[in-house]
């Protein structure tokens, strides 16, 4: 799962990022003091994953907002449902597999809502001005349209995942170290490897489709040289349209992946040392959260919370 179409990325995809701390109100030398030590404890990036790799090659701005300043973001609708789904299709595989079936499959919905209601409490705000509960029922029930779509996709009965949510983590040659989340590893008696990822939104048209397979093929890059074993296999499950996306690699592909990282790596190693973050405005800014942080809407970014090198020159704590 990423988060660039469902929003909110997991713990283990976000290169050490955590929830942004409270800020308070402060008198200017406090206020002196504060930005001090912000600068004295922020940590440059030390790993990339496909959500954060997608975040720099969308807008390096939004890149320091999320990993660097770690700006706060409200939950959205639709990135909570596709994190509520993703908990009820791994919950399912606990069930021996004659008892995997979509009526079982949309009960758990509820309870999985109770749980990520307690672990994250700001999704709650999502239905804040809905006393009725009207929204919400909606809202729950699509979500389970989306889980019972994925038995017209997939048969849980046949599957016996070898993983389901598996961190996994490598550390290049080059010192690159490269993190995330995989929604689902099947493995054939024969040993070939199925990576699978879900995605509640909808399929992208065929001249996106690679853009979409760059987070498959990030993680087969990461298995291959944890295991050697190069995936058989890539699969998108799209809950949103009905569609199923799959991609055999081979190692040139992997080859060509590990090398774009490694400059897109580069590229975020440069700007964390001069402080040159530049906005690369599209389409998609007019769902970003941090517009008024923004140049390209006027906004002002907060100050730059690590010491600068300018071209040629020395560090500026």
């Amino acid at each position: 799962m990423d988060s660039s179409s469902e929003g909110v990325a997991r713990s283990g995809d976000e290169d050490g990022v955590g929830s942004p701390p409270q800020v308070a109100v402060v008198e200017p030398v406090a206020a002196v003091e504060a930005v001090v030590e912000k600068a004295v404890t922020a940590i440059a990036p030390a790993s990339l994953s496909p959500s954060r790799a997608g975040d720099f090659m969308q807008c390096p701005l939004l890149y320091r907002f999320r990993v660097i300043d770690r700006l706060p973001e409200k939950p959205s609708a639709a990135a909570t449902r596709g994190t509520l789904v993703h908990a009820v299709l791994e919950r399912l595989f606990d069930a021996p597999a004659a008892e995997r079936t979509a009526p079982r499959a949309r009960s758990l919905v509820p309870g999985q809502w109770d749980r990520l209601r307690e672990s994250r409490p700001e999704v709650v705000e999502l239905f804040a001005d809905d006393p009725e509960g009207e929204r919400l029922s909606g809202w729950l029930a699509e979500a389970e349209q989306l889980v019972e779509r994925w038995f017209t996709l997939e048969d849980p009965t046949r599957l016996e995942p070898a993983e389901r949510e598996l961190f996994v983590e490598t550390e290049l040659e080059s010192g690159l170290r490269l993190r995330g989340i995989i929604d689902r590893v099947d493995v054939a008696p024969t040993g070939e490897v199925r990576i699978v990822d879900y995605k509640t939104g909808k399929a992208p048209r065929p001249e996106y489709a690679e853009s979409a397979l760059f987070q498959m093929k990030f993680y087969a890059l990461v298995v291959w040289r944890l295991k050697k074993v190069i995936p058989r296999r890539l699969q998108l499950v799209y809950l949103g349209s009905g569609d199923v996306l799959t991609y055999d690699p081979v190692l040139a592909d992997l080859e060509r992946v590990e090398r774009k990282l490694l400059a897109l790596w580069e590229a975020i190693r440069l700007a964390t040392e001069t402080g040159e973050w530049r906005p690369r405005p599209t389409k998609l800014c007019g769902w970003c959260d941090h517009q008024a942080h923004c140049p390209e809407f006027g906004g002002t970014p907060p100050p730059y919370p690590l010491p600068v090198r300018p071209a040629g020159g020395t560090v500026r704590g």
